[in-house]
């Protein structure tokens, strides 16, 4: 049979897409080694971001026109999260070699769902990896998936299935007898709200309450809410927790919590995102114990592992409930026990998707590369990098801090005497805005008891202190012109 040359996506002269890749790698390394020297965030011109309005095109413009597009109207508005004084929401930087990795991964191009194949091992590893890294219980479930919303999906679907009195899968939420209910602190992310809507138990399943002065979800609160829906009815079956709170990087009491689960007879899960992996850093041990009697535990990789993304976990104390909640055998992917369908490793099995990437090898490689020692350092030096920023607030008195900082995350306005907290939400948002636009640095933002605050989580290994001595003066000088400005 001929080979038709032109029906196939493989490059008609090997060498030419040869140099084109080693170019790519050169200039990629070039653009992350010169970060430093460029601004945060720039918004794109209007008149690039036009050109991403035109319809496909029809005929070949060949490789390297397409780089070259790429180099033209895309690298040079990137979210800026690579930057040393990019501290907006909670965004990792990726590292050069995880670049690379996925690189090495999409060559390969293997489907993690199961079968036999090296990437399914790969996995495996990094799972039992990631149990070590949280002292988690090593006879535990694991799945990657692509970050802290689907881990807490996972998570609480198997909560939900096993706490059920009825068969869940067969017949569905309509099929309980009583309403089931779930307990999370005013400040947990809003991850918790997507699944409790996507599982089928709905908005008003969800029971907020209220924090304490230290922004950790109130026990007693939670005990007394507990006991008012049994009076009522209802089917409490489970706790989420929080490592890390988006807002102000809180970590609740969860030894209390996984007491309280333990003698109510409830599912305890962690939203772990990125406090988790604060397990790596000894001082955080106490605060993190009751983490490791999760039910559930979930976590992202791409923050403060600096991964790039797209890759979390979930971990789950009870694998049987774990598959119980996923796994689905038809007759196509029967496994086996010679051939490619053999292999004890079916990660589609404890998750929704059946097609999945190698999310693994970035980080299995990063871990092999630079050694956990190495990370547990940078997530240390993060957390005395944002002590430093608070303690910088503290002494400006142009600046004031609306929350504790318990991990990485810092909190702060400018303040103006005399002036209401109305005006000082609308002028702190324009600063937030101003200091974006100006490339400078970029925070996001936290409302904090009704008080608009610029948000800095640390979860950024190229960071260093006169970065955050930077944004400090770079936030009195701006403030003090919207202030004259009035």
């Amino acid at each position: 049979m001929t080979h038709d040359s032109r029906r196939t996506l493989d490059p008609r002269h090997w060498p030419d897409l040869r140099a084109l890749g080693h170019r790519m790698v050169d200039e990629m390394m070039n653009y992350l080694e010169t970060v430093r020297d460029r601004p945060v965030w720039q918004r794109m011109p209007d008149d690039v971001r036009q050109s991403f309005t035109g319809p496909a095109p029809r005929r070949p413009q060949g490789e390297e026109a397409a780089y070259a597009d790429f180099v033209e109207t895309v690298l040079p508005s990137p979210t800026g999260n690579i930057h040393p004084r990019f501290w907006g929401w909670v965004m990792g930087n990726g590292t050069p070699l995880a670049a690379l990795s996925d690189m090495l991964a999409a060559t390969m191009n293997p489907n993690v769902g199961g079968a036999d194949h090296s990437a399914n091992l790969v996995e495996a590893q990094v799972i039992e990896w990631c149990k070590e890294m949280t002292g988690y219980d090593a006879s535990a479930s694991g799945v990657l998936v692509s970050g802290g919303s689907m881990a807490n999906l996972v998570g609480l679907a198997v909560a939900r299935n096993a706490m059920a009195d009825f068969d869940l899968r067969r017949l569905g939420v309509s099929a309980a007898s009583r309403p089931m209910v779930l307990y999370a602190s005013t400040e947990t992310h809003s991850s918790v709200q997507k699944a409790m809507e996507l599982l089928g138990l709905g908005d008003d399943a969800l029971h907020k309450i209220p924090v304490n002065d230290q922004f950790e979800l109130d026990v007693a609160a939670l005990e007394a809410a507990i006991a008012e829906d049994r009076a009522a009815g209802r089917m409490p079956f489970c706790v989420v927790g929080n490592a890390g709170t988006v807002n102000t990087g809180t970590i609740d009491d969860l030894s209390a919590l996984a007491a309280l689960c333990r003698r109510e007879k409830l599912w305890f899960h962690v939203d772990g995102a990125f406090g988790a992996l604060a397990a790596l850093v000894p001082e955080y041990g106490d605060r993190l114990r009751g983490m490791k009697q999760a039910d559930s535990l979930a976590f992202d990789l791409h923050k403060w592992m600096y991964m790039p993304y797209e890759v979390g976990c979930v971990l789950v104390r009870h694998p049987d409930a774990h598959r119980d909640t996923f796994s689905l055998t038809p007759g196509y992917l029967t496994h086996a026990t010679r051939g490619t369908a053999a292999g004890d490793v079916w990660f589609s099995e404890l998750g929704p998707q059946l097609s999945r990437g190698f999310r693994a090898l970035k980080v299995w490689m990063n871990i092999k590369a630079y050694g956990l020692d190495t990370f547990a350092a940078l997530i240390a030096g993060n957390i005395q990098q944002a002590r430093y920023l608070g303690e910088l607030v503290r002494k400006t008195p142009e600046l004031e801090l609306l929350a504790p900082v318990p991990l990485n995350i810092v909190c702060y306005r400018y303040v103006v005497p005399g002036w209401s907290d109305e005006q000082l939400n609308a002028l702190n948002a324009e600063l937030l805005i101003r200091l974006q636009e100006s490339g400078v640095a970029v925070p996001s933002n936290a409302m904090i008891n009704g008080r608009y605050a610029l948000r800095v989580a640390n979860t950024n290994y190229r960071s260093a202190r006169e970065d955050f001595e930077l944004l400090v003066g770079e936030s009195v000088k701006v403030g003090d012109r919207l202030k004259a400005e009035g």
